[in-house]
Order: C-alpha cells, then sequence, then structure tokens
C-alpha cells in the first residue's frame, strides 16, 4: 500500500468556519493580551446578519468582544452588504459563561497530582480540561515539514486572498476553497493529479472566459512547484457553474470545523 493518492483541502480567510474560527481567535488574542492566565473556550457562529459568540472564560480581563468581532469580519473583507454579509451592520450576540469548576479542576490539578502519581515529570502535572486527539506528523515533503497536498492547497488559498486583496484580480469575493490530489509511488509524491478551486465571486462574470483563464494564470501557475509543473493535471474551477453568494449568508460557519485543514490536511 505504498502507491496511493491523496487529497486534501483548504480554505480562504472568507470561508464562513475559517471566519468563526478567526473571530474566536480575535477574543483569545485580546484576552491573552490583558491576561496571560486567561482561559478561553471561545466559539462563534456566524449566519445570514449574525455573529453569535458563546463559550466559557475564565479571565481577569475585559475587553470589547462585539467590537473584536466586527473588526475581525471587517478585515477578511466582509464590509459591504453587497457581498452577504457586513461587520458594520451584522448582529453580534454575545453569549459568554464562566468555566465550569468541574473541568477547571482538572486544569488546576492534574489527575496524577491528585492520586500522588506525578513525581518530577513536568508533563505529569500538566492538567486537562478535555481529551484531544492529534493526527500527522513533520516529513520532508516540503521545506516547511507538511506534507505536500496540504501545503500546495493552502498556498493556492493564500494566493487566492493576495489576488483579491491587491485588486489583481477585482472581481474576487472572500469566500473560496481549494483542493489538491496527488499520487504517490512508494510513498513519495509523484505527480500532481488534480486542482480544484471554488471562489466567490461578484455577479455577471463569466466563469468560462473571466474566472477561469485568470485563476489558472495568476492563481495556480505561479503557485505550483517546478517539479510538477509539467504534470498536466485536471483543473476544475467553480464546478457548480457559479458562486455568487457566500460566506455566512450562503453556508452557516462554526468554530472549530475545520481543523483537518488546520493540522495535516488527511
Amino acid at each position: 500500500m505504498r502507491n496511493f493518492t491523496f487529497t486534501s483541502e483548504s480554505v480562504t480567510e472568507g470561508h464562513p468556519d475559517k471566519m468563526a474560527d478567526q473571530v474566536s481567535d480575535s477574543v483569545l488574542d485580546a484576552l491573552l493580551t490583558i491576561d496571560p492566565n486567561s482561559r478561553v473556550a471561545c466559539e462563534t457562529l456566524l449566519t445570514t446578519g449574525l455573529c453569535v459568540v458563546s463559550g466559557e472564560i475564565t479571565t481577569d480581563a475585559y475587553v470589547d468582544i462585539p467590537a473584536i468581532a466586527r473588526a475581525a469580519i471587517k478585515r477578511i473583507g466582509y464590509d459591504d452588504a453587497a457581498y452577504g454579509f457586513d461587520g458594520n451592520t451584522c448582529g453580534v450576540v454575545v453569549a459568554l459563561d464562566a468555566q465550569s469548576p468541574d473541568i477547571a479542576q482538572g486544569v488546576d490539578i492534574s489527575e496524577e497530582q491528585r492520586s500522588g502519581k506525578s513525581g518530577e515529570d513536568i508533563i505529569n502535572g500538566q492538567g486537562a480540561g478535555d481529551q484531544g486527539m492529534m493526527f500527522g506528523y513533520a516529513c520532508n515533503d516540503t521545506p516547511d515539514l507538511m506534507p505536500l497536498p496540504i501545503w500546495l492547497a493552502h498556498r493556492l488559498a493564500e494566493r487566492l486572498t493576495e489576488v483579491r486583496k491587491s485588486g489583481l484580480i477585482p472581481y474576487l469575493r472572500p469566500d473560496g476553497k481549494t483542493q489538491v490530489t496527488f499520487e504517490y509511488v512508494d510513498g513519495r509524491p509523484v505527480k500532481l493529479s488534480t486542482v480544484l478551486i471554488s471562489t466567490q465571486h461578484r455577479d455577471g462574470v463569466s466563469r468560462e472566459t473571466e474566472i477561469r483563464p485568470d485563476l489558472i494564470e495568476q492563481v495556480i501557475m505561479p503557485i505550483i512547484p517546478a517539479a510538477f509543473a509539467d504534470d498536466n493535471p485536471a483543473i476544475y474551477i467553480n464546478p457548480t457553474g457559479k458562486f455568487v453568494l457566500g460566506g455566512p449568508h450562503a453556508d452557516t460557519g462554526l468554530t472549530g470545523r475545520k481543523i483537518i485543514v488546520d493540522t495535516y490536511g488527511g
């Protein structure tokens, strides 16, 4: 089973789930700046015209959460109702509570400490309020030590945002996704077989005569590594045919729903 295909996806900053992640991260950053000992479980939901910031927080800090949420949304690019979502005018609901004392005690004192089995191991002294699991590991596919499929998917998503914000492709909107598939032989990537990009765009723009050639020239070709430049992959651009409605107006966004994108892409 050393020969296989492997597919990974990434999303742009304007994807609704990633927007929710960024709002939650912005709240976390603001609290840690004031109180480094803050414990923050911040969950954000985004839907048509509404941002809900909820969760459990233990902190001595105070921050203006509605202002933080609006700033994050506008920074992404949703600052005009014509895009389907506007950080200036959307509703922001804050529903935060204190952390459960039952959870807090697991962070304050580890299970090993409570049972007298921690010894001198620093790790055993580290408490946790929840369980967790990880996927993936560093590899030498890329200089960043990331697997090539997720690395390329991220680079394409970053480039998609770059050409939008710079005005190079002015009709693009913030929401977008990328996906790539590589063929592996003996556990090594040998061929780029598929590239798929879905991107929100202004109404009235032709997929075949504008979006597809622009994305191939300005997004895909500058990013594909030289070793795979001649692979002639299958390229799919907005395969549904149209992507005018995007962001939270078209698809509800939730914190933590892109954890595979945020790790090793498998």
